[in-house]
């Protein structure tokens, strides 16, 4: 971390993992640095740059938040949420829209949010793909695509290996009344909820409740809760939860296998998924998940992070719900669901 804070300090450009996809980081406050930046994605005059923050409380330093829009906040992040707002006008002003706002981007990777808090002012978070051109899931892609002469203009690569086949984020307009989503990603801004379980036994219950409504409110569609979360967070409680609600007497952790599929009435299944182990995208061909998206079956997969290849193209036929479940204390989880 220390090689990455130096090259900042000195108007470098970094190509680093996120939570979504590889990132071109610098400093956003400094012109020449932000100048570099844009001569290396070519990127049209007056196209917003939106930034990454440490917490809500730095984003109140550089765009305007009011006490309504602070409790939404903490609704969704950290997430894969660019929120655009109205800048207070303390970044280089080329990564402001031609409006006078700005997106920020809180996201839940810790190296990030680490690297913005120890270098102490917002850095940008746009992909380290040419404008117009596909964002890149590995090093390997990023050197395919870009020429030697543009690849000089950075001054490091950070490898951090393949990352999950996430959608970048989600670009959520919160300068008027009705949120306005200028950008889809794998997560939804709408019927977004919060709780906070102090106990397994509570997590078990939130899943039973979202069970319930998602089953009460959905039809001609299968269900697909996609948990999201750090080693340890509670997924497989949540996903036991969901068991429990069906009337699965045990849930056993599909890690080593991928996933187990658990007969419900007649024809239908509960199909639990780990995705833990799979690592590359061409695993998921083989996984034939395919023929549990079917009107009636219910689905939950853990590591949703790496679930972007399962759930492409499946908003239309199947009822997605994203579930983010964070450690807040030992024995607190925040748990964050999507509808």
């Amino acid at each position: 971390m220390n090689s990455v804070l130096n090259i900042l300090k000195q108007e470098g450009l970094v190509v680093h993992p996120s939570d979504t996809v590889y990132g071109l980081l610098c400093d956003a406050t400094n012109p020449e640095a932000v100048k570099k930046l844009l001569e290396f994605k070519e990127r049209p005059a007056g196209k917003a740059v939106s930034i990454f923050v440490s917490d809500i409380e730095m984003a109140k330093d550089y765009v305007v938040i009011d006490k309504k829009t602070e409790r939404r906040l903490n609704e969704i992040l950290p997430g894969p949420y660019t929120i655009v707002l109205k800048s207070k006008h303390k970044v280089v002003k080329a990564l402001e829209s031609e409006k006078g706002t700005l997106g920020i981007r809180i996201p839940n990777y810790p190296a990030i949010l680490e690297l913005v808090k120890k270098f102490g002012k917002p850095l940008t978070a746009t992909s380290a793909n040419l404008s117009s051109l596909p964002p890149h899931y590995s090093i390997d892609s990023y050197s395919k695509q870009v020429a030697q002469g543009r690849n000089n203009l950075v001054d490091l690569i950070v490898d951090g290996g393949k990352l999950p086949y996430n959608k970048p984020s989600t670009v959520v307009d919160f300068t008027t009344n009705e949120l306005k989503t200028l950008r889809l990603g794998d997560a939804k801004i709408s019927n977004f909820k919060f709780q906070i379980s102090k106990s397994e036994r509570e997590t078990r219950e939130i899943a039973k409740e979202m069970l319930k409504k998602a089953v009460s409110e959905t039809q001609n569609k299968p269900i697909v809760f996609i948990l999201k979360g750090d080693l340890g967070a509670g997924k497989t409680v949540f996903a036991k939860g969901l068991g429990e609600a069906l009337g699965i007497e045990r849930i056993v952790s599909p890690t080593f296998v991928v996933y187990y599929e658990y007969p419900l009435k007649k024809i239908y299944y509960f199909v639990h998924v780990d995705l833990y182990n799979i690592s590359d995208k061409e695993e998921f061909k083989h996984l034939g998940l395919e023929k549990y998206f079917k009107p009636g079956n219910i689905m939950c997969i853990e590591w949703g992070e790496k679930a972007g290849e399962i759930v492409k193209g499946l908003e239309e036929i199947a009822r997605l719900i994203y579930v983010n479940i964070e450690h807040v204390k030992e024995t607190e989880r925040k748990i964050s669901i999507n509808f």
